[in-house]
């Protein structure tokens, strides 16, 4: 099997694998807002109705919210977290390399031109931004230029070229804005639903309702969870196809591994990161991930799971 073949097998998986993902997430931000419409129809009814039109209403709202939320934090989002990690803005005469680099791998990925920026800091890492792949930015650190060869630098920039070009940036935004949706929402059922009523209406003999608030009540603590679990799922997939994606543009992944390794060892929290921005970065300058952190918490796949699929790439 030839090598291209190997990678692009590898990015249609993870693609696959993420909007399967995405399905799930959408699906439970439905499902909560039918809950919390269907028991609100049910209160106001007295009866558990077979079809609930208010809960229908309330996940077409869901549904809304999330859209107009994410559109929000598509236009604005990426100059607050660019604003946020102090990146500056450089011409060619700035970091040769780097601009160098940035403009080839461009032409490879068949993309136009980002910004290039860079973060004054010694920590090795890099992001990229951009709600379009017209309008993207790749960032490095100042510590990633002074300890990457071209080859391995080469390798940091095509992987976030790849976020660019697969529209990951748009795509952990929208599902950011989901999961942060489905908490807010379950929150707001938790603290305002109205335990006496439940109590009242089970005198009443309304049974319907009662077992409608108790299914709510475990929805609305577990799905978070679920929906963070997910959220951490989809980022690793894009850190994945990624990881593929720089592959195919370089053809040689000796490079990115060599910088995985590097990053691995020197990866450091920095002013201007937070737990909102961690998923962004090449690797998560805040906490490192093994094949033993547990699922919820991992923004990022094991850094020698990722070195050991681009050693399989063309094998």
């Amino acid at each position: 099997m030839s090598a291209t073949t190997d990678f692009v097998a590898a990015q249609n998986q993870n693609r696959r694998n993420t909007m399967v993902l995405l399905a799930v997430l959408t699906v439970l931000a439905g499902g909560i807002g039918y809950l919390v419409g269907a028991l609100l129809e049910t209160e106001s009814s007295g009866s558990l109705p077979a079809v609930s039109q208010m809960g229908i209403a309330a996940a077409g709202l869901m549904a809304a919210v999330s859209i107009g939320w994410s559109a929000i934090s598509l236009a604005v989002g990426d100059r607050m977290v660019l604003s946020m990690a102090g990146a500056k803005v450089i011409e060619q005469q700035d970091a040769p390399q780097l601009y160098n680099v940035v403009e080839e791998i461009s032409i490879a990925a068949g993309v136009p031109m980002p910004r290039v920026m860079v973060l004054e800091t010694d920590a090795l890492n890099a992001f990229a931004t951009g709600n379009k792949v017209g309008n993207g930015t790749i960032a490095v650190t100042r510590g990633l230029l002074n300890s990457l060869t071209r080859d391995e630098l080469q390798g940091v920039v095509a992987h976030e070229m790849a976020h660019l070009r697969n529209l990951d940036t748009r795509y952990m935004v929208v599902v950011g804005v989901t999961v942060g949706l489905i908490a807010l929402v379950c929150d707001m059922a938790l603290r305002t639903m109205n335990l006496g009523r439940m109590r009242s209406d089970d005198r009443k003999g309304s049974s319907g309702g009662g077992i409608l608030i108790i299914v709510l009540l475990v929805v609305a603590i577990l799905a978070p969870l679920a929906a963070k679990a997910v959220q951490m799922a989809v980022s690793r997939q894009r850190e994945y196809l990624a990881d593929a994606t720089s592959v195919q543009f370089t053809r040689n992944p000796n490079g990115l591994i060599s910088a995985l390794g590097k990053l691995a060892e020197k990866a450091a929290p920095f002013p201007g990161v937070s737990r909102a921005t961690q998923h962004l970065f090449i690797v998560n300058p805040i906490h490192q991930f093994t094949s033993k952190t547990p699922a919820l918490l991992a923004t990022h796949p094991d850094i020698e799971d990722r070195i050991a699929r681009l050693r399989n790439l063309g094998g």
